[in-house]
């Protein structure tokens, strides 16, 4: 299926990502931290890592990758809730998939009894801040290893891949690369593609929010989704020079 000519509101094309930004060293304490910036979408990725490992995961021997995700109270256009206590179900189920997606990029037994976590707070939302956030973590997670090979307490980056994620949808018809919030909040399929650099595909979220889809929209979202992960492997390696590392 051919990518159809569109213009769309901010002027860019079809297969075109908003501006990404990845600006790294943002935090004085954080081990790994990242400010990510997919148009007016904006994450900060911080990155600890704490020796130890929770209880269940011991007998393993292997580390452990987590993150925490959350939305500000004015990242919004209503203010939200600060999530006290209960969290959001939402919340969990991005921050699964950031913390499971950051796992499948790192050696956990070459990470050895270490736990690292990224928090990933969305300072401003304007659609996409899953991908966002994940592509800007796994950022902050480099940085974070990177200080605990400096710092001798592991004796190299436990990365084994790169790892990114995008949005796509059809919208109006139109199939779309990196959906801000208003192509979001009307789109007739929504979907986020999280895979690596060799486009391996780590998850697919897809959904036909108003309206099935067949095998031939599938693909073609599919095809776009990783000419974007492509740019934004690219970017990381701008800012990380992991594949040099490699």
């Amino acid at each position: 299926m051919e990518h159809m000519e569109v213009r769309r509101a901010d002027g860019r094309g079809a297969g075109d990502l908003r501006r990404v930004r990845l600006e790294r060293d943002v935090m004085k304490n954080a081990l790994g931290s990242c400010m990510v910036e997919f148009g007016d979408t904006r994450v900060l990725c911080a990155a600890t890592i704490e020796d130890g490992l929770p209880g269940w995961r011991r007998a393993s021997r292997s580390g452990w990758v987590t993150a925490e995700y959350a939305m500000l109270p004015a990242s919004t256009g209503r203010r939200t809730r600060r999530e006290f206590g209960q969290r959001r179900g939402r919340s969990q189920e991005i921050e699964r998939l950031i913390g499971r997606s950051l796992r499948t990029a790192t050696n956990l037994r070459a990470l050895g009894e270490h736990t690292v976590t990224i928090d990933c707070d969305v300072i401003q939302a304007d659609g996409g801040t899953r991908t966002a956030a994940l592509t800007g973590a796994w950022v902050a997670l480099h940085d974070a290893l990177a200080a605990w090979v400096e710092a001798a307490r592991i004796p190299r980056i436990p990365l084994v891949s790169q790892v990114a994620a995008v949005s796509m949808g059809l919208v109006d018809g139109n199939v779309l690369l990196d959906l801000d919030y208003a192509e979001d909040s009307r789109a007739e399929v929504d979907m986020n593609l999280v895979c690596t650099q060799s486009r391996e595909i780590v998850e697919i979220q897809g959904t036909g929010e108003r309206t099935p889809f067949d095998r031939a929209h599938l693909d073609a979202l599919l095809d776009l989704g990783f000419e974007g992960i492509e740019r934004l492997i690219a970017l990381q390696n701008e800012v990380t020079a992991f594949r040099d590392e490699a």
